[in-house]
């Protein structure tokens, strides 16, 4: 049902855009409520289940967002899918939502590889080199793999750039094998 997720991502989408909201707290309030879904089956149970009433249901959905300071653009997302029992897509969803955002707002997503913890000051200049390369602003999430050797790998969206030292030997392997 990917077309259930995206076409409630791009709406949402809209509404972070057109209110002027702020982009992380909406996600972060949806991803919040995933991570509550996660650690409470009885909760999911509740929301997906059809002969409780939608009132009951919105009455625990304001409960958890009023303790965990939701805001109501985020709410009202939620109490949607609730009530047209699509809670199911809810990380779905969210996961459109924010390639929809990103999309929307100039961001481009990197996942970047390397053989060791890179300092910050490192971190910023690789983040800023991926900004010139792309011609977006740059959100990356590191991961270490100590099996590179050293250097690193980029992975922008489908695009893989690699920087390390063992992506270099398969290289010089297959040039002297061909």
């Amino acid at each position: 049902m990917a077309s259930v997720a995206s076409t409630y991502a791009r709406a949402f989408a809209d509404v972070v855009l057109n209110a002027h909201l702020d982009a992380s707290r909406a996600i972060g309030g949806l991803r919040l409520i995933l991570s509550l879904l996660d650690q409470s089956a009885d909760l999911r149970r509740i929301w997906e289940n059809p002969a409780v009433p939608a009132e009951q249901k919105r009455k625990l959905l304001d409960a958890l967002v009023q303790r965990e300071n939701i805001d109501r653009y985020a709410r009202n997302l939620l109490a949607v899918l609730i009530d047209h029992r699509r809670i199911q897509f809810l990380g779905s969803i969210t996961e459109n939502l924010e390639k929809e955002l990103d999309a929307r707002l100039g961001f481009a997503e990197a996942k970047i590889t390397s053989a060791r913890e890179l300092a910050e000051p490192e971190k910023r200049s690789l983040e800023a080199q991926i900004g010139k390369l792309t011609g977006k602003k740059v959100r990356a999430r590191f991961a270490l793999d100590p099996s590179l050797l050293g250097g690193a790998i980029v992975r922008v969206g489908s695009t893989i750039y690699d920087g390390s030292v063992k992506g270099k030997l398969e290289k010089i392997k297959e040039a002297i094998v061909t």
